[in-house]
């Protein structure tokens, strides 16, 4: 059924619904939907295997879907694929630009692939190399440049023309922590000046700080949308108990869990965690009042961990 005219205008600028890939005959996208508006980070979030990195391949176009849609701006990607690919940016996990033109020469090399041109491309390019910090290496080739600055001059080069939505694969894999900030505040500056951004990462403080709604995939499916503090209590938690895993009551600990009918605890290096809700957690100190332990609020990485354990 079409859209009526108010849901046009008030459409995000990626709108992906029931996305499915399969690759030997096993899907590895499973009826996933994204949502993402211009000014947000959307974070995709999911162990190793659980489909990250197809679903970003389907929505920017490198894949085609076995079925579901993907609208860019409004535009129907099956319908008007070169229309919707003018309105996107890449950043892939790996750097891809061309050894053998200067860095310059790539920002310009990228420019001359879409028809029409981008209006004023030297002037944008111009623009790109002092906002990235890459104009004292304009004319060198990007084998000498920094991993900090390839990245830069990865976004850079998904910049070039005049885009509304930003794909971001892992864009901070390998970096060294001032490296990764200065990443961070590049994404946070595009996402103020109103692009859409789509996010996958491992890193999970990078989740935390960069996205504004989180996508989580597991297996190819989704398993939970929607803010960070909501994701984490539906899959997670709302409280994490942390004791020493050499204490003797730990064992009395995991059957209390088990008969409780709460997830196994996961053992992390000297440190066992419990997630609980709040009448879980007033049992479990009734219960166990004179054990030490610390109550925390649930991190993007206890949920890593679980996602993990169940991939």
């Amino acid at each position: 059924m079409p859209m009526d005219d108010s849901e046009i205008l008030d459409e995000p600028v990626l709108l992906a619904t029931g996305l499915v890939k399969q690759f030997a005959g096993r899907r590895v996208v499973d009826g996933v939907d994204l949502r993402c508006r211009a000014g947000q980070v959307l974070g995709l979030l999911g162990a190793n295997g659980a489909g990250k990195t197809t679903t970003l391949r389907l929505c920017y176009g490198f894949l085609q879907p076995d079925a579901g849609t993907v609208r860019i701006a409004g535009i129907d990607r099956r319908v008007n694929p070169e229309e919707a690919a003018r309105r996107v940016g890449v950043c892939t996990q790996d750097d891809t630009f061309d050894t053998d033109f200067t860095v310059r020469g790539n920002l310009e090399q990228v420019g001359r692939y879409f028809r029409p041109r981008p209006v004023a491309l030297k002037a944008k390019i111009g623009e790109l190399l002092e906002r990235f910090g890459l104009d004292r290496y304009a004319e060198a080739k990007p084998d000498i440049l920094s991993g900090g600055y390839r990245r830069r001059l990865m976004l850079a080069r998904a910049l070039v023309h005049e885009l509304q939505l930003l794909f971001l694969d892992e864009p901070t894999t390998g970096l060294d922590p001032q490296a990764r900030l200065e990443v961070w505040e590049l994404v946070d500056t595009l996402r103020r000046e109103g692009l859409g951004i789509v996010l996958t990462t491992h890193y999970m403080e990078e989740a935390e700080r960069l996205s504004d709604g989180l996508l989580v995939l597991r297996e190819g499916r989704t398993v939970a949308a929607g803010p960070s503090q909501t994701v984490l209590g539906d899959l997670v938690g709302e409280h994490m108990l942390v004791l020493d895993a050499a204490d003797p009551a730990v064992a009395a600990v995991r059957d209390w869990a088990r008969q409780a009918g709460l997830p196994e605890p996961t053992r992390v290096l000297s440190a066992l965690h419990l997630a609980l809700d709040g009448p879980g957690l007033a049992q479990f100190s009734a219960r166990f009042g004179d054990l030490r332990f610390e109550v925390r609020p649930p991190t993007l990485d206890d949920l890593f961990l679980k996602l993990a354990e169940k991939s």
